[in-house]
């Protein structure tokens, strides 16, 4: 039997390959600190459960296919707080935002087409669009500018008649990178000089720091016929598991098709639903507390990394992910040295190698993202462990 050329162009996650040095570490009586993944550990609010809690029904019914108007309603209210303005019918709920994202490429892409990437990238892009028999154009960024991508003639000499949008992820997923509204500016203006789609992926919208200001291109008006925004509760509302995105946009036909698609696989969990249209109603105050704890975070985590030395690690501005370089030949081999071979009484952390966030062959192979998801004690611990082994795994390798 054979199987599709594109299931076979796909790629296993870069990130979850390694768990089994996890878990052997574990069963070995050591404890560690995952920093892999991006599962925050900030509580889910209340409102979720209790909502789930109070439905009064004997059956949990289909819902429509675009969503309980409810929802709806609360995600466009949400998006008016951010001087963000769409109807009710500009918005598409979705299995997670990876459905959204899947959903999107169906609808836009053709075998051969392409989509520009910077890379590093979060890596499921990879699933969502070779899915589809499309290929990503990356567009290469490095750790020494703080992997910042938005140069006008880096987008342009990617641009080919096979070119049907750009695919970003901003604040940043694996970098942290967040776009000034003049970089957004210039890429709304390339995008309509060469009728290309602009797909952003805002899941971390609130978490951007150091007073900076939030940013969405639903902020730019003129280009609404050819922005997909793609948004999920998962890491704003802490409730990963949850598995309730969105869709957003202006574009008529696209939404038409896309909810094919959405009738297609019929509807979202109702109950997910339910729980997600509480979330919405949460006031600002509480994004405000979240976004302060990730910002702490964030500063113990570049702290720390500052403090080793061949370290390139510039502070990111959003997101609760870093990509740092460092001074190793193999991100890869570190990690598991680091689950296999060392501990610091019997504790010891996980990353995720950056090497599977590029498109080009070779690169980040001395790259690891973190994800600052942990408590402040337990980060710091964890940033102290892994600087106390890459210090020790340096002087053996250099031996």
């Amino acid at each position: 039997m054979k199987f599709s050329k594109k299931i076979k162009n796909m790629d296993h996650s870069p990130i979850r390959k390694f768990y089994k040095y996890a878990e052997d570490a574990k069963e070995k009586g050591k404890k560690v600190y995952h920093l892999n993944i991006g599962q925050p550990d900030i509580k889910t609010p209340d409102v979720f459960m209790n909502a789930i809690k109070a439905l009064d029904s004997k059956i949990i019914e289909y819902m429509p296919s675009q969503g309980i108007p409810e929802l709806i309603f609360q995600i466009r209210k949400y998006y008016e707080r951010h001087d963000i303005f769409f109807d009710n019918k500009n918005i598409i709920i979705t299995n997670g935002g990876s459905e959204a994202l899947t959903f999107t490429m169906l609808c836009i892409t053709n075998d051969g087409d392409e989509i520009i990437i910077p890379e590093p990238y979060y890596s499921n892009y990879n699933i969502f669009i070779k899915g589809t028999g499309a290929k990503i154009v990356p567009i290469t960024t490095h750790a020494e500018n703080g992997f910042h991508f938005a140069k006008e003639e880096e987008i342009i000499s990617r641009i080919t008649k096979r070119t049907k949008a750009i695919l970003l992820t901003n604040p940043g997923n694996p970098t942290g990178t967040v776009l000034t509204l003049k970089e957004m500016r210039m890429i709304a203006d390339v995008a309509k000089a060469y009728d290309i789609f602009i797909i952003s992926d805002e899941v971390y919208r609130e978490f951007v720091y150091d007073d900076s200001p939030v940013t969405s291109f639903g902020q730019l008006p003129d280009i609404t016929d050819r922005v997909i925004l793609i948004d999920s509760i998962s890491k704003r509302f802490s409730a990963c598991g949850a598995r309730i995105g969105a869709l957003l946009t202006k574009n008529e036909e696209l939404l038409d098709h896309v909810l094919k698609l959405c009738q297609g696989r019929l509807s979202c969990s109702t109950l997910d639903m339910i729980g997600a249209t509480e979330l919405y109603k949460l006031p600002p105050s509480y994004f405000e507390e979240v976004k302060n704890e990730y910002e702490n975070r964030r500063n113990i985590v570049v702290d720390i990394l500052s403090q080793i030395e061949g370290v390139v690690c510039r502070k990111p501005s959003g997101a609760f992910y870093l990509t740092a370089k460092l001074p190793v030949n193999d991100a890869e081999e570190f990690l598991i040295w680091m689950l296999t071979s060392f501990d610091m009484d019997d504790e010891t952390v996980m990353f995720a190698p950056v090497e599977g966030f590029y498109e080009t062959k070779g690169l980040g192979k001395n790259e690891i993202r973190i994800a600052y998801v942990l408590n402040e004690k337990d980060l710091t611990r964890a940033m102290n462990i892994l600087k106390c082994g890459l210090e020790k795994y340096k002087s053996l390798t250099t031996a």
